[in-house]
């Protein structure tokens, strides 16, 4: 008797090991940490592998930037920081722009005065072109002035810039004009001279023939080879470069003038001006062509008092940018243009205006 009952007693301790060995194994399973399983798999020749699944985690992390570039495109769209130009845009950039569709309203237009000139120059043309680019052009002058800010609904800024006609004081005032560009969201920066007539329908026509998010520099020399200059730092060496002329209009994309930020930008566009000893325009043109390497596109289509008006032919007026006009002691260098009588139109910007756009109130009928 005392023979079975130990008998029994061993088949249950068996019994109980063999539970206790089933129950753990189970227990195992169960706790192997399902990452450390699902980032392994079995190839065809029973190896154990990574290599696929860790490709698929690179490809994820990929795909989301590190936080560091993160909280960069963060900051510069709480603080409104532009982008460097050296920055590379993405490919929605590059989509969302590829027809570089332009329309007025993508012109910053400036046009430089002085208080000297505020009554003789700038009533024809608040009278003529001005009216068709309102809230697009902005007067920059050396002093306040209550009547034309009221005129320009505000779009009448005093640079605080010298009144004289010299190196500093022209290039003191493209450097506000620059400035102020860089603030807005505009595509274009133009600027033009407080003498020049501008055909804002062709004007805009020439924009929208290139693209703002490529660099552009867009003018007309008045000189027929490029200006030489001995450099500061090697007399042996001459610097060669072209400008597009200010008084004729020039127009710089917004890509150029991005990448014009970090040399030109915060009164930087004085101290190169006065580093070459040279007026506003031609800075502009050492700025782009030499410092930055890029190129003046040429477009006859700008015209200066530096020109004979009265070899432009009336029937292309439609087709030109702009005009200009100047006075040689008794000698007036204007359009050749039928229409309001000289001493009414002495500029021939009411004439011109009216050959362009007839329908305006005092066009004669």
């Amino acid at each position: 008797m005392r023979f079975y009952a130990r008998k029994f007693l061993r088949w249950i301790a068996a019994a109980v090991l063999i539970l206790c060995y089933t129950l753990l194994m189970l227990l195992w399973q169960v706790d192997v940490p399902r990452s450390q399983v699902s980032q392994w798999s079995v190839s065809k020749d029973g190896v154990a592998s990574a290599s696929e699944n860790n490709a698929k985690t690179r490809e994820l992390f990929q795909e989301r930037a590190p936080r560091s570039i993160q909280d960069l495109e963060n900051e510069n769209q709480k603080f409104k920081l532009r982008i460097p130009a050296q920055v590379t845009p993405t490919s929605k950039d590059i989509l969302n722009n590829s027809t570089h569709s332009t329309n007025l309203d993508d012109l910053f237009i400036s046009v430089k005065t002085t208080k000297n000139f505020h009554q003789s120059r700038l009533n024809v043309i608040l009278r003529t072109w001005f009216v068709l680019a309102r809230e697009q052009t902005y007067f920059f002058s050396d002093a306040d002035d209550a009547a034309y800010s009221s005129k320009t609904r505000g779009h009448f800024i005093n640079t605080n810039c010298s009144s004289s006609h010299n190196r500093k004081a022209l290039c003191c005032k493209m450097s506000v004009e620059f400035d102020t560009f860089l603030e807005s969201s505009k595509k274009w920066f133009c600027h033009f001279d407080d003498d020049n007539y501008v055909n804002v329908p062709r004007l805009l026509k020439l924009v929208q023939s290139y693209n703002p998010q490529e660099d552009w520099y867009l003018g007309k020399p008045s000189i027929r080879s490029p200006l030489e200059i001995i450099s500061r730092y090697d007399k042996q060496q001459n610097i060669s470069f072209w400008f597009a002329t200010g008084g004729a209009g020039f127009c710089i994309s917004r890509a150029l003038a991005l990448k014009m930020l970090p040399i030109a930008s915060g009164g930087k566009f004085i101290s190169i001006g006065e580093k070459i000893r040279l007026p506003d325009d031609v800075t502009m043109g050492y700025i782009i062509e030499h410092i930055l390497q890029k190129k003046l596109t040429v477009i006859d289509l700008f015209h200066s008092h530096f020109e004979p008006m009265k070899f432009l032919k009336q029937e292309n007026f439609v087709d030109q940018i702009s005009f200009s006009y100047s006075r040689f002691g008794h000698e007036m260098n204007v359009l050749q243009i039928e229409g309001f009588d000289e001493k009414v139109d002495p500029t021939r910007f009411l004439s011109l205006h009216c050959h362009l756009f007839p329908n305006f109130s005092f066009c004669p009928s």
